[in-house]
C-alpha cells in the first residue's frame, strides 16, 4: 500500500472523528439548554407556591383596627393633638399651682393683680382643663427599695467585718467602738428605710389621695385660604403659631407666680389616657398599658374555614413527622438484625470467606495446597485463625503461605 493511499485514509477516518465530535458537541448544548429550561421553570413554580402560601398566610392574620378611630382625634405629633381630618390643632401648657391660702395679703394681690393682666393680654380663645389623678406612688417605692438594698448590702458586710474584727483580736478597744458606732448609724439608716417604705406603701393604699393639674388648651383652626397647602405646610404653621401663643402665656403667667412649661407628644399620649381611662389609669399606668398592648384591639373574626385549613396543616405536618419517625425506627431495627445475624453466624461466614478467597487464589497457592487448606477447614469447624495459632505453637512451625 503507498503512502498516498494510508494519508488518504487517514484523511477520512480524521473528518469522521470532526464530524463525530461536532454532533456529540451539539447534542451536549441541547441538553444542557434543556437543563437550564427546566431548572428555570422548577425556580418559577417555587416562586409562584411561596407567593401562593404568602397571600395565605395574609389571609390567616387578623385584622386589627387601632383605638384611635373611636377617639375624638386623629393623633399626636409634634407636641400637638390633631383632629377633624387635619383641619384643627390643639397644644396644651401645663401650670404649677399656689397655694393661695397660704399667701400674705401683698402676695396675694401681686397674684390677683398678675392674673388680671394675664387675662387683658388674651387676644384668642383658650379652655382651662383641670385633672384630678389618683397619686401613684409604685415607682417612689421601687426606687426606695433600691436603696434600702444597697444600704442593707452594706449593713451585712459591715457586720461580717465587725465580726471578723472581734474573732481576731488585733484590734485595740478604740478601734473597735469606733467600728461600732458606723455599724450603729447603718443599722438605724436601715431601720429608717424600711420603715419610711412600709408607710409610703400603706399610703398607696388610700385612693383619697389625689392630685389636681392645670392646663390650658389651645386650639388652632385651618382657615380656608390655607387649603392650597399641603398637609406639612399646615402642621408647620400650625406649630409655629401654637408655640409662640404657648410661651406668650407662660411670660404673662409667671407674673402670677405660676409656672408653665408645654407638654410634648409624650405628655400629651398620658394627659388624654387618664381622660379617657380614669379608672383603669389607677390601676395600669401609660407605659404598662402600652406594654400590654391596650391600643389595638381585634374588631374581626377569623374565617371558621380558614382555622380550619390550619388545624388539618398542623394535623397534616404531626402526622406526616410521625410517619417518617416510625419509617426511620423500622430500617434501624432491620440494620439491627443484620447486624445481629452477622454477628451470631460470625464464625460461619469467616469459614466460608475463607474457602472463598482460597479458591480465588488457588493458581498463586497451588491446587494441591489449597484442596487441603479448604479440606483442613471443612474439618475443623471451629475454624479461623485462633486455631491455626494453636497448631503453629504445637507443630513449631515459623512459616506459612501468605495469600495477598
Amino acid at each position: 500500500m503507498s503512502n498516498d493511499t494510508v494519508s488518504q485514509i487517514l484523511i477520512i477516518v480524521l473528518g469522521i472523528m470532526i464530524f463525530i465530535l461536532i454532533i456529540l458537541s451539539i447534542t451536549f448544548l441541547v441538553l444542557k439548554t434543556k437543563e437550564k429550561r427546566k431548572e428555570k421553570k422548577v425556580k418559577k413554580e417555587i416562586k409562584s407556591k411561596d407567593k401562593s402560601k404568602e397571600k395565605k398566610n395574609v389571609d390567616y392574620s387578623y385584622n386589627k383596627q387601632s383605638i384611635m378611630d373611636f377617639m375624638e382625634f386623629d393623633k399626636i405629633e409634634d407636641s400637638m393633638i390633631v383632629q377633624k381630618g387635619g383641619k384643627r390643632f390643639l397644644m396644651a401648657v401645663e401650670c404649677q399651682g399656689v397655694n393661695y391660702d397660704l399667701m400674705s395679703k401683698i402676695e396675694k394681690v401681686a397674684v390677683e393683680e398678675g392674673f388680671q393682666q394675664f387675662l387683658n393680654t388674651l387676644r384668642h380663645p383658650i379652655q382651662i382643663y383641670i385633672q384630678t389623678r389618683t397619686i401613684n406612688l409604685e415607682g417612689s417605692i421601687g426606687a426606695y427599695k433600691d436603696k434600702v438594698k444597697v444600704i442593707e448590702d452594706k449593713y451585712n458586710r459591715m457586720q461580717q467585718n465587725y465580726k471578723e474584727m472581734r474573732e481576731s483580736r488585733e484590734y485595740t478597744e478604740q478601734q473597735m467602738q469606733k467600728f461600732y458606732f458606723e455599724l450603729t448609724k447603718q443599722r438605724n439608716l436601715l431601720e429608717y428605710g424600711k420603715d419610711l417604705i412600709a408607710n409610703t406603701e400603706k399610703m398607696s393604699l388610700n385612693r383619697s389621695v389625689l392630685n389636681k393639674r392645670y392646663y390650658i388648651i389651645l386650639p388652632y383652626f385651618v382657615e380656608e385660604d390655607e387649603s392650597k397647602y399641603d398637609a406639612e405646610e399646615i402642621k408647620n404653621r400650625a406649630f409655629s403659631e401654637l408655640y409662640t401663643k404657648a410661651q406668650s402665656i407662660i411670660r404673662t403667667l409667671s407674673a402670677c407666680s405660676v409656672a408653665g412649661k408645654i407638654l410634648n407628644s409624650r405628655e400629651l399620649v398620658e394627659l388624654l389616657y387618664v381622660a379617657y381611662n380614669r379608672d383603669e389609669s389607677e390601676v395600669f399606668g401609660i407605659d404598662k398599658a402600652m406594654k400590654a398592648g391596650y391600643d389595638g384591639l381585634y374588631s374581626v373574626a377569623p374565617d371558621v374555614y380558614e382555622k380550619k385549613i390550619k388545624v388539618l396543616d398542623n394535623m397534616i405536618k404531626e402526622r406526616a413527622v410521625k410517619v417518617a419517625n416510625e419509617a426511620i425506627n423500622k430500617v434501624k431495627s432491620e440494620k439491627q438484625k443484620e447486624a445481629e445475624d452477622k454477628d451470631a453466624n460470625m464464625k460461619e461466614l469467616v469459614r466460608k470467606m475463607a474457602q472463598l478467597v482460597l479458591e480465588e487464589n488457588i493458581q498463586y497457592v497451588g491446587a494441591d495446597i489449597a484442596q487441603k487448606a479448604i479440606q483442613e477447614i471443612e474439618n475443623n469447624k471451629e475454624g479461623g485463625e485462633e486455631n491455626y495459632e494453636e497448631n503453629k505453637k504445637e507443630n513449631g512451625r515459623g512459616k506459612r503461605t501468605t495469600i495477598k
